[in-house]
């Protein structure tokens, strides 16, 4: 038992030893970059490593050598100095060795943080994640563009329209609608086509654009201050001017409130066709008491709709004789 305790204090002590001084593999090895580079480092500053850098890689660059055996050296050399500089160039790497320097006994902590600085890219990390957040919040703006305007029946038909022009479906000559035949399911996809050519012409018979980066996440973030000025400027204006003199809304601003009223976005309100705009500022839907009238009779009309459809009335026909067979959940 005597001996074991011995033998584990001296290899305490062979490993006490052992994380003292400096340590091959880090930085410039067991020489001193200071040393290597010929700066003293009480003195040290930017324009004497720049000097010194270009004097002795100058002096050990290896195609100034012609001997094969001092070109080696010579290369261990300009390595070891480019190296060097590359550690003192840079004022976070500086203060790693500078601490590596004065505590060399903390050896893991070095190692440790020598290959974390090696691994790591020198990229701010912010404009990684500004870059990410400007291609994900591009593609998604696109993305959703794309899914809005093919159920948009004026970009839908104007797609088809193409698409029969280009001859890449078949279309019934009466109806002008795709025809339900074999070629079509076997070899087409309708969806695809229309998808694809709506895409292609982005603004086709109605301006819709392709987004572009005035569209994304990253542009809003920065022009977020002077979207928030423009706003507050607008809305005090506004209280201004109808709240306060009672003015008479202008078209522009008419507009904007049948938008609020339909609780539509600015997007999809252009796609309205002009002859329904028009009908809007016809009826004065920007008075709040005539649009809660319109909006009650378009329900009402819509209900007459479906009372007086054909497959409204098969769908109560099934419920009413199929009532007892149904499920519900808790069943």
């Amino acid at each position: 038992m005597k001996y074991f305790a011995i033998a584990l204090g001296l290899l305490a002590l062979i490993e006490a030893a052992q994380c003292v001084g400096m340590a091959e593999g880090l930085y410039c090895g067991k020489q001193s970059c200071y040393d290597v580079l010929d700066i003293d480092r009480a003195e040290f500053n930017k324009s004497t490593l720049a000097k010194s850098y270009r004097k002795l890689a100058k002096q050990y660059h290896p195609d100034r050598i012609k001997d094969k055996e001092e070109r080696a050296a010579a290369e261990e050399q300009f390595r070891l100095i480019a190296t060097a500089y590359e550690t003192l160039k840079d004022d976070e790497t500086r203060k790693l060795y500078e601490y590596y320097l004065d505590h060399p006994e903390y050896r893991y902590y070095h190692y440790y943080q020598y290959y974390r600085m090696r691994a790591t890219p020198k990229v701010d990390a912010r404009i990684v994640v500004a870059m990410v957040i400007a291609v994900i919040s591009l593609i998604q703006k696109h993305s959703e563009a794309l899914n809005y305007a093919v159920t948009v029946p004026k970009y839908r038909n104007a797609a088809m329209e193409i698409a029969k022009e280009r001859g890449l479906y078949e279309f019934d000559a009466k109806t002008g609608k795709p025809k339900k035949n074999r070629k079509n399911r076997d070899n087409v996809d309708m969806e695809k086509i229309v998808r694809d050519i709506v895409e292609e012409n982005m603004d086709v018979r109605g301006g819709y654009k392709k987004e572009s980066v005035y569209d994304t996440l990253l542009w809003w973030i920065i022009v977020s201050p002077v979207s928030l000025l423009q706003y507050a400027r607008w809305y005090i204006r506004w209280i201004q001017k109808y709240t306060i003199a009672g003015d008479e809304y202008e078209e522009e601003d008419k507009l904007y409130l049948i938008r609020s009223n339909l609780q539509m976005s600015e997007s999809q309100f252009i796609c309205l066709e002009p002859e329904e705009i028009k009908e809007f500022l016809e009826l004065k839907l920007w008075i709040k008491e005539n649009f809660v009238e319109w909006k009650a009779a378009k329900e009402i009309e819509e209900h007459q709709k479906m009372a007086n459809s054909g497959r409204y009335k098969r769908y109560r026909r099934y419920m009413k004789n199929n009532a007892g067979s149904t499920m519900s959940f808790v069943e």
